[in-house]
């Protein structure tokens, strides 16, 4: 039996897949697209988090801008404001499927089980064994596969330990004694939502203190000129980054690695301070150095700073220890895709283009980092991504040249500059 042809083939239907999908159809490629729209945001994050993202800088991008997360909340009689108001994470899937169903109602929800190349392109298998071909074929997972868990907890089993990317229902933990890991916003969020459900919350982590993200706050013409707003955080650093992700790729790579590397460490959103402080306990400048199960819970060895060793019990450990990104893990890649992509770190290297070492195939999101910049590790990173690609990829059908202007757009500076007050 003959298998369905797909021009362009994208996988994941989250902020970056659904994006560049919208883009394509606009170019007159209307592609395949295989995924559960907003999967890891419906069932990777808590129920009670809010975004960390400022409001102006956590939509979809369509090819007009003009569904973006303002005009739905406004159409749906939801609360939204630029800054200083998180979105609850509920608004913002809500928001995605109703992005999905208008720009990429074409929609597949079958999961991707085997890509392999061919001469044509690519063959994929999805999860009910059905094959398909597709000409290109551009990965957009996001963090999915790419979970990490420190060593010294890998040893427990999947009864006593979850990684928060694995966690939706809190509720099951009511009553219990909690061990939750990492400083950043996936170990606060899980802590405030474990205290919503009534369990006995102990946070460790390996930084001497907990440092929140402050938020934009009333932002004045002396502080905009300081450290303008960008969509990762204020200061001009940022601002260039997310600015300019076409001139970030020119940087040499050393450089780039740095920067991304360095950029927006573990940082809690300001709104959570209030939930878990003085409300949880919490075992600051602590390397967990051991753990080991028992009969009825978790034992888990921890040294501070100065090599003092002490030992708690828990009855299950989360892991809010983030992400580390390594193509070898997307086991939905075959192993001759996957050793034969070039890579900078764990990640693949890519043209200007978003275009693998393997011709026809294409990263964005978080992948693309290393190579674009710390604005591709977010949603607002969507824009300048699907612009690049999708006129990459139909250039490609046709078998022109991408035209440089065409190839390489950057944000728009009304894009980037929040609203200031005074």
């Amino acid at each position: 039996m003959t298998k369905r042809h797909f021009p362009v083939a994208v996988i994941g239907a989250g902020p970056y897949g659904l994006s560049l999908s919208a883009h394509l159809a606009a170019r007159g490629c209307m592609p395949a697209i295989f995924g559960r729209p907003m999967e890891s945001w419906r069932f990777g994050t808590p129920p009670g988090m809010r975004l960390k993202s400022e409001g102006f800088a956590s939509s979809l991008s369509d090819p007009d801008g003009e569904f973006t997360l303002k005009s739905f909340c406004r159409s749906a009689g939801l609360a939204y404001a630029d800054m200083n108001l998180p979105t609850p994470v509920g608004t913002f899937i809500a928001y995605g499927e109703a992005f999905q169903e208008r720009f990429a109602p074409q929609l597949d929800t079958r999961l991707a089980r085997q890509i392999r190349k061919i001469p044509r392109g690519f063959d994929i298998e999805l999860e009910d064994g059905t094959n398909v071909t597709a000409g290109q074929c551009a990965i957009a997972t996001g963090l999915q596969g790419f979970e990490y868990v420190p060593e010294a907890l890998r040893p427990l089993s999947r009864e006593r330990l979850a990684h928060t990317a694995k966690l939706h229902d809190y509720s099951v933990f009511a009553g219990a004694r909690m061990l939750v890991v990492g400083a950043g916003a996936s170990a606060t969020n899980a802590a405030g939502e474990l205290l919503r459900e009534g369990a006995e919350v102990t946070l460790a982590c390996r930084d001497s203190q907990l440092r929140f993200y402050p938020g934009g706050g009333e932002r004045g013409l002396k502080e905009a000129l300081k450290a303008p707003m960008s969509p990762i955080g204020p200061g001009w650093g940022k601002w260039a980054a997310s600015r300019f992700p076409g001139v970030f790729r020119s940087l040499p790579e050393r450089v780039r690695v740095k920067i991304v590397d360095g950029t927006l460490g573990p940082a809690p959103a300001w709104y959570v301070r209030e939930e878990i402080e003085g409300k949880i306990a919490v075992l600051a400048g602590q390397s967990i150095t051991a753990a080991r199960e028992t009969h009825d819970g978790v034992e888990v060895e921890m040294t501070d700073r100065d090599g003092v060793q002490t030992t708690h019990v828990f009855d299950y450990v989360i892991a809010g220890t983030g992400y580390r990104v390594d193509v070898d893990r997307l086991r939905f890649l075959s192993p001759a895709l996957r050793t034969g992509l070039a890579r900078v770190g764990g990640a693949p290297r890519l043209s200007r283009r978003f275009e693998t070492s393997i011709s026809g195939l294409y990263f964005l999101g978080v992948t693309a980092a290393y190579q674009f910049g710390p604005a591709l590790r977010f949603v607002c990173g969507a824009e300048y991504a699907s612009r690049c690609a999708s006129a990459a990829m139909v250039a490609a059908m046709s078998g022109r040249t991408v035209e440089a202007e065409e190839a390489r757009p950057e944000f728009k500076v009304a894009e980037l500059n929040a609203p200031t007050r005074g």
